[in-house]
């Protein structure tokens, strides 16, 4: 099933609940813009290459559009409308003033010099800075992206426009960064499990938990884990999976991955299992934080968490999401779970424009407040509406986007 055929299987279910018109429902759901480029740059060899870029933006109904830059290979246009959709209903779901974007190069960074990925930046720019700006659509990191990569973007779009920070949030604390901001999808991740274990009358500590994924979201998930005293007995990245009943140290594996260029191939300190078996282990939550689809109807028998919290953007697919359900799984969906990475950039966003810094203790204290909000929202429609909590968290947000859209005059 492509990505944007999920996303609106859920938008159908919670749309219809709400009983929006089939003519509001192809409103919401149609993109806005979509826009496919070419990206040329010089290797160091001197060859030059060419890529295929993409900025897709769907929403701009309740503020400018918001959302990630993603460099990775299996980026293409229908992924790419997927998740601009995404973060529509993600913003509105935590109430930011925003609407729903995303952008990628089909790209495997891995494979490019540094000089390489600065190259291709600016030469994305280049195709695409007439429609991103402070007041129309700000990016951000995404997957294969950093707060380096956020820098040169910019630079390249400011040799255009001018200074203005506000263009791109996750940009270096040095150059007009959030403090926080890096931590902060991960960190959103760790404050939704506390808050679900606290509805479910959970202790944190009776609570065994697999992370899938050890890059950004997923290591800074299982620092604030374990910090909370959750034990998180599996971790994994591409070179495996590593597994200890009792809990592993993870200062411990968070120091040797920086210390192996962020990779935990060769640790010892734990049983190391093939990566995928991480998702099947028998645990009470289970946190995708990588890629999506890894999570489907062919392996969905073997998972046995009790819960699930969607660290990662699409991890579940819908018959596997149907198949959990059925099994009485409990799962906190992705424009929730890893809402914490936009809501940080919004918060760099509103630093940029005031010319004003805040310390790292008011963003964390302003990102838990957000997140609890929402989250509180989410389970109160849940209860009342008796639905699932994607579809509680799908209906809030079309309910928002709806509404926007009509007090426009649409």
């Amino acid at each position: 099933m492509k990505a944007s055929e999920a996303t609106q299987r859920y938008f159908q279910e919670a749309a219809d609940r709400l009983g929006l018109s089939s003519s509001m429902q192809k409103l919401l759901v149609t993109p806005m813009r979509e826009v496919t480029v070419q990206v040329a740059f010089p290797r160091d060899n001197g060859e030059i290459e060419t890529l295929i870029g993409y900025r897709v933006q769907h929403d701009n109904s309740r503020g400018p559009m918001k959302g990630g830059l993603r460099y990775h290979p299996s980026v293409d246009l229908d992924e790419v409308r997927s998740l601009a959709s995404l973060m529509t209903w993600k913003t509105a779901v935590v109430d930011l003033p925003y609407g729903g974007a995303k952008g990628g190069v089909a790209v495997d960074p891995r494979t490019l010099s540094r000089k390489e990925l600065e190259r291709l930046t600016r030469a994305f720019v280049d195709q695409i800075h007439e429609i991103v700006g402070p007041d129309t659509d700000i990016p951000a990191p995404d997957m294969g992206t950093n707060h380096e990569v956020m820098s040169w973007f910019r630079s390249q779009w400011e040799k255009y426009h001018g200074f203005n920070p506000a263009v791109i949030t996750g940009k270096p604390v040095e150059e007009y960064g959030a403090k926080g901001r890096e931590e902060a999808t991960g960190r959103g991740v760790g404050i939704m499990t506390s808050k679900l274990l606290k509805r479910l009358g959970r202790k944190p500590q009776e609570c065994k938990t697999a992370i899938q994924g050890f890059g950004n979201v997923g290591s800074h998930a299982a620092k604030y884990l374990h910090e909370s005293a959750m034990p998180v007995v599996a971790v994994s990245d591409v070179s495996g999976a590593y597994y200890d009943p009792e809990g592993l140290d993870i200062p411990e594996l968070l120091r040797y991955a920086l210390g192996n260029k962020g990779s935990l191939e060769g640790y010892a300190g734990a049983q190391k299992l093939p990566a995928d078996e991480l998702l099947y282990l028998d645990v009470d939550l289970l946190i995708p934080a990588a890629l999506g689809d890894v999570i489907t109807a062919k392996n969905v028998d073997k998972v046995r968490a009790k819960w699930i919290i969607e660290g990662a953007n699409g991890p579940i697919d819908p018959e596997a999401d149907q198949a959990l359900e059925e099994r009485g799984v409990l799962i906190l969906p992705d424009i929730l779970a890893n809402a914490g990475g936009v809501t940080v950039s919004y918060f760099e966003w509103v630093q940029n424009r005031q010319h004003y810094r805040w310390s790292l203790d008011r963003v964390r204290q302003e990102l838990d407040h957000t997140l609890s909000d929402a989250f509180e929202q989410v389970w109160q429609e849940s209860q009342q509406s008796k639905v699932r909590l994607r579809i509680a968290a799908f209906m809030i947000a079309i309910r928002r986007v709806q509404r926007a859209t009509e007090l426009a005059g649409m």
